[in-house]
């Protein structure tokens, strides 16, 4: 007979090893017992695979709906359930006849921290046991007393399929037989004082449902034959430092949308808008966060589903035949990854078993109060191999190509927007967040090994040392970082009007003091154009044409400028709205040529970087740069040299802003001959008063800036010239 006490948990679902008395088992005598338990079934019976025949019908021991029979046979045999449910009899496969799918080495290596692909066992997955098609179940909750998988397929009945604790491990696992793709799924726990708890969508799922619903879904996982191979092969040249890399950010909720304001799925935004990025010489596409996520509000900076494309756009599919097509097409695509803090969302990470699993437990470590969300604990082994994998999927099952790690600065310091005595020190009594640093490191050492071509990306905005120096050095590991030092600092100086900015010269300059400290990327990204900061135009002073000139010229400093580039959609064609995430851009703007002819100087702008070693080359290093002057406080004016390799020819560039036309101003230049304006802001064609140098000027002997030639040329108003030297 099979124990009481073993019954009565199964019936108050409360068992944690359900295998252990549902199924076939087997008697001190050899003797076998299969058991089952269906609350809603009226009979019971064996139905013999090999006689195709009933064989035994089984004995409802309890009302609850447990059944159970002891045979008289020890020789295990394949069978199916006949049961019958309100009259109705059917055939089918039993769960608990097949073992917990979790393997030894997996328990032990999920254990560790050490598993770098959990995703592939952990969730829900298709696969064949014994010929029989299913889907495997897996989750961690080391602390709870009973896991169920729960669908459609057992009527969302938490008693139906319990999960089983494999080895005490923590790891629960599950083989549901015929579960087909498309079927919808959540767990219930219930926590160690047998609390039923919200319902929770699978920490790995790979597919969700479309908000505001949040079952996670059983996706097919059929394999995408994927056409990128030709990029895969090149993309390490094509991400290294020394080559162009100018990122176009894209919120895909808000590029465009559909003429119902409806959001356009993943395949129609490659049909669109990956032509327009290549048109627009961008090299590189990022993507703000695609991980699912509950509040369109959030802009996916609040993720539930790190494992999951959002459903706002299609399904994995969909999302790898985007990356697929980016890639046919020779332009790369960057994620952003937000392991910096999650949602406390119900279905979500939050107390996940009843405790806090994820999250620290104290709120002085466990909660951010910019966001209202909760904070990972980076020194749990689970969690940081949960988190590291969670980057790392992308770029293994959707061959992406970087990862842009959201709030660094946010994970690195214990106070981080906390008052005295709102944090805890670190064991040296330090602010540093070392559980936070190493895993950083170790995410990053992870991404370089066994991604190779790809690359990392902190936004990190303080001076936290060593950012993008590798690990073997003290550093992060990351391969840039974002420079929001100069995006402040020239912004700043860019919203004052021209009269006043003799007094804040150094705003711009100063940059170039740390500008090789780290490798950098300069983001003019969404944060500046939302929270009532203004438009990127709206944020330029003067009347309409002033505040054209002179976002004209800074992005023309901009790009002149060390270091790669990152402009977010909207702003290349100087939109004039603040961004608005509930619907597309104002694309009606280029009917209006102050727009459009901004628009044609980001794509010229981007053609003259990428055919131009000289901005490029050594992006992040010393020798690619010289000042010729940054001291010309009283006009206004910056000068200076960007190199390439030996051999490629220098480039000048002059930066004038102030709204005075300077003529016959004298440039230092770094090698004798004729100087080619390869481009001008001010040129007629962007929008500006057409002054300029009638395409070049020849150096004369004539010393000026520390330099043995010189050129004398007419600096237009609000304007940044580039010339280069031709061979």
């Amino acid at each position: 007979m099979t124990d009481s006490n073993a019954v009565k948990a199964i019936k108050n679902a409360i068992h944690d090893q359900p295998h252990q008395v549902l199924g076939v088992s087997a008697d001190e005598s050899g003797y076998l017992t299969v058991s089952c338990f269906m609350p809603s079934a009226q009979q019971v019976s064996i139905y013999a695979k090999n006689t195709k025949k009933v064989i035994a019908k089984l004995n409802k021991v309890d009302d609850s709906g447990f059944f159970s029979k002891k045979l008289r046979r020890k020789k295990h045999f394949e069978y199916l359930l006949e049961v019958t449910i309100n009259g109705s009899t059917s055939r089918i496969e039993d769960p608990y006849a097949f073992s917990p799918t979790l393997g030894e080495l997996d328990i032990h290596l999920l254990s560790e921290g050490n598993h770098l692909h959990p995703y592939n066992i952990l969730g829900a997955h298709q696969k064949t046991i014994n010929g029989v098609s299913g889907v495997s179940f897996a989750v961690w909750a080391p602390n709870a007393k009973r896991v169920s998988v729960i669908g459609e397929f057992n009527q969302w009945d938490g008693r139906c399929h319990p999960l089983s604790n494999q080895s005490h491990s923590g790891y629960w696992s599950l083989f549901l037989p015929n579960i087909e793709a498309g079927s919808l799924y959540k767990f219930e726990l219930v926590d160690s004082d047998n609390n039923l708890l919200s319902l929770k969508a699978d920490p790995y799922g790979i597919q969700a449902q479309f908000r505001p619903d949040t079952a996670s879904i059983v996706n097919s996982e059929k394999d995408y034959k994927w056409q990128d191979q030709t990029w895969l092969k090149a993309r390490a040249a094509r991400n290294s430092r020394h080559a162009p890399i100018s990122i176009y950010e894209v919120h895909l909720g808000s590029w465009q949308r559909d003429e119902n304001n409806e959001f356009l799925n993943y395949r129609e935004l490659a049909d669109q808008l990956i032509p327009y990025t290549l048109d627009m010489g961008f090299t590189h596409i990022q993507l703000m966060p695609v991980s699912e996520f509950p509040y369109d509000g959030s802009w996916g900076y609040q993720p539930v589903g790190l494992f999951a494309p959002t459903a706002r756009f299609g399904d994995a599919d969909d999302f790898k035949y985007f990356i697929d097509q980016c890639h046919q097409a020779n332009l790369g695509v960057l994620i952003d990854w937000v392991p910096g803090h999650f949602p406390v969302d119900q279905h979500g990470l939050a107390q996940f078993d009843g405790t806090h699993l994820f999250e620290h437990a104290d709120p002085r470590q466990g909660f951010h109060p910019d966001w209202n969300t909760l904070i990972y604990n980076y020194g749990r082994t689970e969690v940081a191999n949960f988190l590291r994998a969670s980057a790392l999927h992308w770029l293994d099952r959707f061959h992406v190509d970087g990862i842009r790690v959201d709030a660094v600065a946010s994970m690195l310091y214990l106070d981080y927007s906390r008052k005295e005595g709102e944090w805890i020190p670190n064991e040296h009594g330090g602010r540093e967040n070392l559980e936070a640093v190493a895993f950083l490191q170790r995410f990053n050492e992870e991404l370089y090994r066994e991604y190779p071509g790809t690359f990392s990306v902190a936004e990190e905005s303080t001076s936290w040392p060593g950012v993008s120096k590798p690990t073997s050095e003290g550093g992060l590991g990351f391969g840039y970082k974002w420079n929001m030092g100069w995006m402040n600092d020239t912004l700043e100086y860019m919203k004052r009007d021209p009269i006043h900015r003799q007094h804040h010269h150094n705003d711009v300059s100063f940059g170039l003091v740390y500008a090789f400290d780290e490798n950098f990327i300069l983001p003019i990204s969404h944060d500046e154009v939302v929270h009532g900061k203004g438009s990127m135009i709206d944020r330029m002073p003067g009347d309409a044409w002033q505040k054209f000139a002179n976002l004209r010229a800074y992005y023309g400093f901009m790009w002149a400028h060390p270091g790669k580039k990152l402009l977010f959609m909207g702003c290349e064609f100087a939109q004039g709205p603040e961004w608005n995430f509930e619907k597309a851009l104002e694309w009606h703007q280029l009917d209006i040529h102050w727009h459009s002819q901004v628009k044609q100087l980001v794509k010229d702008l981007n053609n003259v970087y990428q055919s131009t070693p000289a901005f490029y080359q050594h992006d992040c290093e010393h020798q690619g740069f010289a000042w010729l002057d940054y001291e010309n406080a009283e006009q206004s004016v910056y000068s200076f040299i960007r190199y390439g390799n030996d051999g490629q020819p220098p480039v000048v560039v002059v930066c004038n802003f102030s709204n005075q036309v300077y003529h016959n101003f004298c440039v230092g230049v770094p090698q004798a001959g004729h100087y080619h304006e390869t481009l001008n802001t001010d040129a007629g064609i962007y929008g500006g008063s057409n002054q300029g140098n009638f395409g070049g000027v020849s150096s004369s002997e004539k010393s000026m800036h520390n330099q043995a030639n010189s050129i004398d040329i007419t600096v237009p108003p609000l304007a940044t010239l580039i010339f280069t030297l031709a061979c």
